[in-house]
């Protein structure tokens, strides 16, 4: 409990005196993660959206890949990433290991399944006649899709909530492709791993309250922007 107690003064003390590295970090947590969540998103619900919508052989089969992937260890991705962009590797030219760039193909590899599969289970369960409605006064296939996206957008909405959740809470994969370097690629995750390997416990807890924080007002504010919509 006292351990507890001093990661919240700590925490408190970091964000009220305005730290340099805490705030880089938290920063850079929200860019790495915000920009992974966008490309996932964009990929995620259209993928998602036509799958739904669409009738095509080994759709059940898919669906049970799509769900496998959602919970693939971050480790396993991280590892694939790590050999597609090292120096023997594939994509081994464009010197991107070890960067911010890589964190980001490697959340986005790892939310694009999560939020795929939950935009899925919500637009099923958005009643059928919608569609069908949409079909008898005119929509074409753009605008029904859009039409039963509007209706199941608290599903989608909690689908890239999820995903967003998801990508700024790994550390696994990040730290292997993103080698926890200060000022470059160290967010939130890694320096509360770093923090608890140098014993710093109370630094370490304050790290945490700050990133779970975070997680609650963006979600407080994403749902608030959806009800005023």
């Amino acid at each position: 409990m006292q351990d507890i107690l001093l990661g919240i003064k700590q925490a408190c003390y970091l964000l009220l005196t305005f730290d340099h590295e805490t705030y880089n970090t938290i920063l850079l947590s929200l860019k790495v993660s915000g920009i992974a969540v966008f490309f996932s998103s964009l990929i995620g619900i259209s993928f998602g959206t036509f799958f739904s919508m669409k009738h095509f052989p080994n759709k059940k089969f898919i669906m049970y890949l799509i769900n496998t992937c959602m919970g693939l260890p971050p480790v396993v991705i991280g590892l694939v990433v790590y050999l597609f962009l090292s120096s023997s590797g594939p994509l081994g030219s464009l010197e991107l290991l070890f960067t911010a760039k890589a964190m980001i193909i490697a959340q986005t590899i790892l939310v694009t399944p999560i939020i795929a599969g939950l935009t899925i289970a919500a637009l099923n369960s958005v009643d059928p006649m919608i569609a069908l409605n949409a079909k008898t006064l005119g929509a074409d296939k753009f605008q029904v899709g859009l039409t039963i996206l509007n209706e199941a957008r608290y599903g989608v909405i909690a689908a890239v909530i999820s995903g967003f959740g998801r990508a700024i809470a790994e550390v696994g994969a990040v730290i292997m492709v993103g080698g926890d370097i200060a000022g470059s690629t160290r967010v939130m995750t890694t320096a509360i791993a770093l923090q608890t390997r140098m014993g710093q416990f109370d630094t370490a807890l304050a790290l945490g309250i700050i990133l779970i924080l975070i997680s609650f007002l963006i979600n407080l504010f994403i749902f608030r922007l959806a009800d005023r919509r």
